[in-house]
């Protein structure tokens, strides 16, 4: 176990909260196992009917995961970085076919391995501090921990939006997307998380009677924009409708996707195409764990770290450089199947 992660019971809750506040609770392979043992633990643990996960200090829920140890690893032979996508993605699984209620408070910065969190869990809390986005594609990573399968199944096509932009959200537009269940102001939350951990069976009703009115979702607004523009599963036919719209909201989203990695950006979209499909969370994970393993020692991560994480410069030099010159083969090689002991199993 980890002192990065707070285990311990309340009530009739059991209780899991990161604690690792310098690193806004960013997740290690050690926080993924000692989560996931907890859960294990409670699974069949008759006086613990339901699990509460939040955050200690700070402002955020969970920015991610370790990008500086994945680049590291990358740069190496990146057995530690698959490792961690294999630990981590083995806990994104368990949580999403958990039996008992799981509730996630995505109070401040929701980030990366913070929505591979919250997203599996039945009940799924923002608060006026939420700040929820998938921001992988400026450096050279992509949308994992099940962002294929979440991601794909939001309304029209904002789910491309936010994998493509790295758009930041806020809790109301969580609430109005459907990726927070609740809208619950955050000087409500403790009494809330008491409430629960006393009477676990009455969540329904309490989260009912906490919940606050959520201000306007000001991504409804671009709904339409959204739908049409970012219709194409062709990452150039998107770049296409932006720049011939030519509208202020157009030229603002053109702009940020200038700076983003054309491959991971053409392999977001691959991903959600294919999430969209997959009959189980397990598929998903099976081919975000393929697209790991390949993208983790690839140029565009470790330059997009480099420029983003290490030096700050923001200036990442992306190869391939341009759309087009991302081929299919590239596409097909990043989603190709590993060799049969390599390929990710959930727990047993």
């Amino acid at each position: 176990m980890t002192d990065d992660i707070l285990t311990f019971t309340e009530g009739k809750a059991g209780r899991i909260r990161l604690n690792r506040p310098k690193a806004i609770h960013a997740l290690t392979t050690d926080m993924c196992e000692a989560i996931t043992e907890q859960l294990i633990a409670w699974r069949d643990d008759l006086s613990v009917e339901a699990i509460l996960i939040d955050h200690a200090e700070g402002r955020g829920f969970c920015a991610g995961g370790d990008i500086r140890m994945l680049a590291d690893s990358g740069a190496k032979d990146g057995v530690e970085a698959r490792e961690f996508f294999h630990t981590e993605y083995r806990m994104n699984h368990l949580l999403f076919t958990y039996m008992k209620p799981l509730v996630a408070f995505m109070d401040g910065i929701t980030m990366g391995g913070g929505v591979g969190l919250s997203q599996p869990c039945q009940y799924r809390i923002a608060t006026e501090n939420t700040r929820f986005a998938m921001p992988e594609t400026g450096i050279g990573l992509f949308p994992d921990v099940g962002a294929g399968w979440y991601l794909s199944r939001l309304p029209g096509r904002t789910g491309q939006f936010l994998a493509l932009t790295g758009a930041r959200l806020d809790g109301a537009e969580c609430r109005a997307l459907g990726l927070a269940t609740h809208y619950v102001e955050s000087d409500r939350l403790e009494a809330l998380k008491d409430a629960i951990a006393a009477d676990p069976q009455s969540i329904d009703t309490l989260l009912t009677e906490a919940e606050s009115e959520a201000p306007d979702a000001r991504i409804l607004a671009n709904r339409e924009a959204i739908d049409t523009l970012f219709a194409p599963d062709r990452y150039e036919d998107i770049l296409a409708a932006l720049e011939a719209d030519g509208g202020e909201w157009a030229k603002k989203e053109l702009e940020t996707l200038s700076g983003k990695s054309p491959q991971t950006c053409k392999v977001a979209l691959e991903l959600l195409r294919q999430g969209a499909r997959h009959k189980d969370f397990a598929q998903e994970m099976r081919v975000e764990y393929r697209v790991a393993s390949h993208v983790v020692q690839r140029h565009d991560f470790l330059e997009g770290v480099r420029a983003v994480i290490v030096d700050k410069d923001n200036a990442p030099q992306w190869n391939p450089a341009t759309p087009e010159s991302v081929t299919e083969g590239l596409i097909t090689d990043i989603f190709a199947p590993l060799s049969v002991d390599e390929e990710w199993t959930p727990l047993r």
